[in-house]
């Protein structure tokens, strides 16, 4: 079957104010996360003139880093040529295993804000449940780490704080550990990797779900079920790909350092997916993994 794709033509006549009013999803605190971001990543590259694009011309208010990604500065200058004013944007960032601890994790964070050019950071996550450190217990660790988090929130330099790849296993550690419940859990989603039980338990405790890896590293592309469901629709498989997390109500950051790409995954707000669309897309579930598994990590 042929992957339908939008023409040129197409892409400038749909409007990108669908975008501007791009919805939000409810933190425990009261703060609204966009639903819809952009990903940022050291691999595949980084792209000033796309963030900048992203910024000005397709509406995007959120945008997710980490120091991992070894583009903090980047994105500082491209949110300075964007004119975007910085109370109107979210901007999440990611703590790195190898700054795990509690003073290493105050300094990252404040480090980060002053590569980033920020006073404060609208979300910030612990990038993975385990610690780097030979012989030490992950748990302990977390917690170390978490309280950290805490004290950063209460100081206001982290607007909300969360995780990122952790399991039901290690929120509920946290939470016998700590006094602060995540208040996002990113974790990666796509039609083939429905973490179900973990997207319950967040719901269950107030933690908002956040997916990562939207279109699985581009396997989406070539899947039947999501080029039948494109092809119905008359949009491409990012798109369908895209709807479909936003509809589950899932906090979704697809990435992409092409301007037509990033213009196609964010022209997400004007069609609806049927109810057997979804059914569908919820059947394709098979358990892998297109990025990091925490499976092992205790």
């Amino acid at each position: 079957m042929a992957m339908f794709r939008l023409s040129s033509t197409a892409k400038r006549s749909m409007s990108v104010t669908t975008v501007l009013s791009c919805p939000t999803v409810p933190l425990s605190n009261g703060l609204q996360i966009p639903i819809l971001g952009l990903g940022t990543s050291h691999n595949g590259g980084y792209s000033h003139d796309a963030i900048v694009y992203a910024l000005t011309e397709c509406g995007v208010r959120h945008i997710d880093t980490a120091k991992r990604y070894s583009c903090e500065e980047k994105l500082c200058k491209a949110i300075r040529e964007s004119g975007r004013a910085r109370s109107d944007l979210w901007l999440t960032n990611k703590l790195w295993p190898g700054d795990y601890g509690y003073k290493a994790a105050k300094k990252a964070c404040l480090d980060s804000c002053s590569q980033m050019g920020v006073d404060y950071l609208d979300l910030y996550l612990m990038h993975w449940p385990g610690s780097l450190e030979p012989g030490c217990s992950n748990r302990e660790m977390r917690a170390d780490t978490w309280r950290a988090l805490e004290e950063l929130y209460k100081e206001g330099v982290c607007r909300a704080i969360g995780v990122s790849n952790f399991l039901v296993r290690h929120l509920e550690q946290l939470k016998e550990d700590c006094s602060v419940v995540p208040h996002v859990n990113q974790v990666e989603y796509h039609p083939f990797q429905q973490p179900r039980q973990l997207i319950k338990y967040c719901c269950q405790e107030g933690i908002v779900f956040e997916g990562y890896s939207p279109l699985a590293k581009g396997q989406v592309f070539s899947d039947p079920t999501v080029l039948q469901i494109a092809e119905k629709h008359r949009r491409t498989p990012a798109q369908i790909c895209v709807r479909w997390s936003i509809q589950n109500g899932v906090v979704t950051i697809p990435k992409s350092i092409k301007k037509e790409r990033i213009l196609e995954n964010c022209q997400v707000f004007g069609f609806q997916l049927d109810e057997s669309d979804m059914a569908a897309l919820a059947r394709l579930h098979d358990d892998r993994h297109v990025t990091w598994d925490p499976t092992d990590v205790e």
